[in-house]
């Protein structure tokens, strides 16, 4: 049986890396190839964002805020999309993170992040109001 430093076997690990990444992001993940796709799944998901002491949005307000101040907008757009979806946090609330992060990042960062969460926002509502009509 492959099992990891602590004992766990590694397939229930890596069963613990794709809840907590479906958990996450919103979506189900199912399992991915490449010794790139483990470390994700198997210690960024089923170790990092599964210790007890913050929960997923306490993660991801500080992933907006990481991920602004080094301008990596095609990411924080996921993160605002998974934060919608989950209902971690609300539109107003996005907004309110660019604000602030304009004077911690800067204007041009923090605006950048207010037109991801811009173009998020209206996709999202219009995803909801096409499932409400169905």
């Amino acid at each position: 049986m492959n099992t990891d430093e602590t004992g766990e076997p590694a397939a229930e690990r890596r069963q613990r890396g794709l809840k907590k990444m479906s958990e996450v992001y919103g979506w189900e993940f199912s399992d991915g190839p490449g010794e790139h796709f483990a470390v994700t799944a198997d210690h960024l998901f089923a170790d990092i964002w599964s210790r007890p002491e913050l929960s997923v949005r306490d993660r991801r307000l500080l992933l907006l805020g990481a991920l602004t101040a080094q301008g990596l907008f095609d990411v924080a757009e996921i993160q605002v999309g998974a934060a919608l979806r989950n209902e971690e946090l609300t539109a107003a609330q996005l907004r309110e993170i660019a604000l602030f992060l304009c004077h911690y990042a800067g204007w041009p960062a923090g605006t950048a992040l207010d037109g991801v969460v811009g173009k998020v926002v209206a996709q999202h509502q219009k995803s909801e109001q096409r499932k409400s009509t169905r």
